[in-house]
């Protein structure tokens, strides 16, 4: 008991921090990674809907490759590999068996093997439980992605320490959040605008309580933020209406409907995509913009609402001005390939805004720095009511 009470003293003498907050900061990170685990564990609903009755996954090696059945035109590979593949994991290790990789002349989607690599395939089994064929289905990555993970979260704790936990839970509850709880909802007949507003909604409550802490600035924050998300949905709904977008320009839209989904609105799928994609800039401007206030009125207790809406102002305005530029060239980057096309092939600009794909982009692009820009008065003002009262 000595030892901890003496480590509680020497945590509350440290400048600037109370070990109440601590304490009610862990938990509340408690508490939330608790709901996470719970979150990631939810099925969709999904699971196994498209695997056959006997399959599994394994990892296998490429043994052999055959490309003579394989057309080759310029970076163009169209045809057939021929394969033989060597099971490396679950209960058929060592097993060779044959394969095939067809090619449709697509750089997108096409996978080329050569000998010695790694894959990822599906076995097929008898009725007996013998392998029947092993479908090769693409390089293997999981290793990678598991690597690449642990050393995001390494860095993460060394350089951002204790809210390096807090970041990296709001970082897995949004993701899982979305894929464990908003699309599988859509897919069973949710509107995706009404369910995305649902989601992010959570979302940003939590992120902007755990990274800002059960405070009023944080609570400034998260009305800016949501304030932001809600105009960027009913600008993103006019807009997308007025420009007739029909919302299938986006990759596997199609696929989704012809997958048994025909009852998906994809207009509002798209709609949907415009504000959450520009959800997290603007609670990246929204606390930004609260913290600054709420460090304003600490080092100057006596400032007025007025005076401290003034000084957030101006904080919003330099922080909007650099975010919306990030918020273009992060979009940007999805439709490089198409302007660059378009460009070589010198088509007319008036021929380029006016096709559906580009004008897309631009209502995605201007919507969302549009709600960004908004974020900032909402939050100027949000946080003038909750911290400029004079009370701490």
């Amino acid at each position: 008991m000595g030892i901890i009470n003496g480590f509680k003293k020497g945590i509350a003498s440290l400048p600037g921090f109370r070990f109440r907050e601590f304490r009610r900061d862990a938990v509340f990170i408690a508490v939330t990674g608790v709901v996470t685990v719970l979150v990631l564990l939810l099925p969709t609903g999904f699971e196994g809907s498209a695997a056959p009755a006997r399959a599994m996954r394994a990892r296998v090696r490429i043994a052999g490759v055959n490309n003579e059945k394989l057309k080759i035109i310029g970076p163009v590979r169209q045809g057939e590999q021929q394969l033989e593949v060597e099971i490396l994991s679950g209960p058929y290790k060592g097993q060779i068996h044959s394969s095939s990789n067809n090619l449709m002349g697509k750089m997108e989607v096409d996978k080329v093997f050569i000998e010695g690599n790694i894959a990822f395939a599906v076995l097929n089994l008898t009725e007996d439980g013998r392998v029947a064929y092993a479908q090769v289905i693409d390089h293997y990555r999981t290793g990678k992605i598991i690597f690449l993970a642990a050393a995001f979260i390494v860095i993460m704790f060394v350089v951002m320490g204790w809210m390096g936990l807090k970041i990296l839970i709001t970082f897995v509850f949004s993701a899982t959040a979305l894929i464990r709880v908003l699309y599988p909802m859509i897919l069973r007949g949710w509107d995706p605008i009404i369910g995305s507003l649902i989601i992010i909604t959570v979302v940003t409550a939590l992120i902007m309580f755990l990274v800002g802490g059960l405070s009023r600035r944080a609570l400034a924050g998260f009305l800016g933020a949501i304030g932001g998300v809600v105009f960027t949905s009913i600008l993103a709904f006019i807009f997308t209406a007025w420009f007739k977008i029909h919302g299938a320009v986006r990759p596997f839209t199609e696929t989704l409907l012809f997958s048994g989904f025909g009852h998906l609105n994809l207009a509002h799928l798209f709609i949907s995509g415009v504000f959450i994609a520009a959800s997290g800039a603007m609670m990246d401007l929204a606390m930004d913009v609260a913290a600054a206030m709420d460090e304003i009125k600490k080092q100057q207790p006596a400032v007025t609402r007025a005076g401290l809406m003034r000084s957030g102002f101006t904080v919003a305005r330099q922080a909007a001005g650099t975010m919306s530029t990030t918020l273009l060239l992060a979009y940007s980057a999805e439709y490089t390939a198409m302007i660059m096309t378009f460009i070589a092939q010198g088509v007319p600009l008036e021929n380029v805004i006016n096709m559906v794909w580009v004008s897309s982009e631009v209502v995605h692009t201007l919507v969302g720095c549009f709600g960004l820009v908004l974020v900032a008065p909402l939050t100027v003002f949000a946080g003038g009511m909750i911290l400029g009262d004079g009370k701490r």
